[in-house]
């Protein structure tokens, strides 16, 4: 074989690596959201809301969300794109490191 088609082979068995890597990747941060989907638990949706899941319907694939004052919301499950995290005890868990100068 000339050093170009080995080349060739090389490139090619790199970019199916990479790929499987990348969708192993997708496929595991996909499980941990829905593992943290849970009537309760603060969302953001792809469209920017921020809401609480009081509901999930599994077998139609849609989360009752209330996004204040009861006012409760009807989306597919798959626009739920983070939990959203405490962020208020990461803040007080981090210490002041900004110095004021006199």
């Amino acid at each position: 074989m000339d050093p170009i088609s080995l080349f060739m082979i090389a490139v090619l068995g790199m970019l199916i690596y990479f790929m499987i890597r990348n969708s192993r990747k997708q496929r595991k941060t996909q499980e941990e959201l829905a593992d943290k989907l849970k009537p309760g638990a603060d969302v953001m949706t792809s469209f920017g809301l921020y809401a609480t899941i009081t509901e999930l319907d599994d077998e139609n694939n849609v989360a009752t969300l209330d996004v204040g004052k009861g006012v409760l919301i009807k989306v597919h499950r798959q626009t739920l794109t983070k939990v959203v995290e405490d962020e208020s005890a990461d803040v007080a868990a981090e210490p002041d490191t900004s110095e004021k100068s006199s």
